[in-house]
């Protein structure tokens, strides 16, 4: 059955792996199904509590903000046509685990280089830095992130144990200009995020204080 040519394309949530100097696009990971939910958490950035009383209502800068989610990876599609998908026949899903699972590893080369410096006596050796991580959820969410949680529940297996069906838990915290600056290119990204949002609030229904059943404040 073919689908219906005017039906709008499902845009699908994903990962986006850059270089931070050069901005070169190294890894584009789609979700292989949207997640049902995703949960947002903010924490305003202020002064705390027992602050003087003048700074109260102040803002130290945008709030930390932080994602979770669950996706669903399976290969019973591209099982069912094993002659296309020779690379799923001979390691079920374990590639598109991986894919995700390496965000949170220094390479393996960045590893030996490290320990040869180690050897060869060196005082100080500068720790890996990881690739920009953005999160992509439609054209209004480009977000610059840091994987902070990542588990796996494996359900089904193949006959040779790779995995072939597995729900994946992220979690994500936002890096905001507090933590890249204005100067580094997730930063810039941050506030193209941040200016969108302010642009959706202003497309918002006002309320009125009779919604609220008072006359002022």
């Amino acid at each position: 059955m073919t689908t219906f040519p005017r039906s709008p394309r499902l845009l699908k949530g994903g990962i986006v792996l850059v270089n931070p100097g050069t901005g070169n696009v190294q890894r584009i990971i789609s979700l292989q199904y949207n997640p049902e939910t995703l949960t947002r958490t903010l924490q305003a950035k202020t002064l705390g509590e027992g602050s003087d009383r003048s700074q109260a209502l102040r803002l130290t800068g945008p709030p930390v903000e932080s994602y979770k989610l669950e996706a669903e990876i399976d290969a019973a599609d591209q099982l069912e046509f094993p002659d296309q998908n020779a690379t799923v026949r001979q390691h079920g899903i374990a590639p598109q685990l991986a894919a995700l699972e390496t965000i949170l590893y220094p390479t393996s080369g960045d590893l030996l280089t490290n320990n040869s410096l180690a050897a060869a006596g060196t005082l100080e050796i500068a720790p890996t830095e990881a690739p920009l991580m953005l999160f992509v959820w439609s054209q209004n969410r480009v977000l610059p992130v840091r994987l902070t949680d990542f588990s796996v529940t494996e359900e089904a297996f193949d006959p040779n144990l790779n995995p072939i069906r597995a729900k994946v838990s992220l979690g994500l915290r936002v890096l905001s200009v507090n933590d890249l600056g204005f100067d580094h290119r997730g930063g810039n990204l941050y506030m193209t995020y941040q200016q969108k949002l302010e642009n959706l609030a202003s497309l918002s229904t006002r309320g009125s204080f009779g919604d609220l059943g008072i006359t002022g404040v």
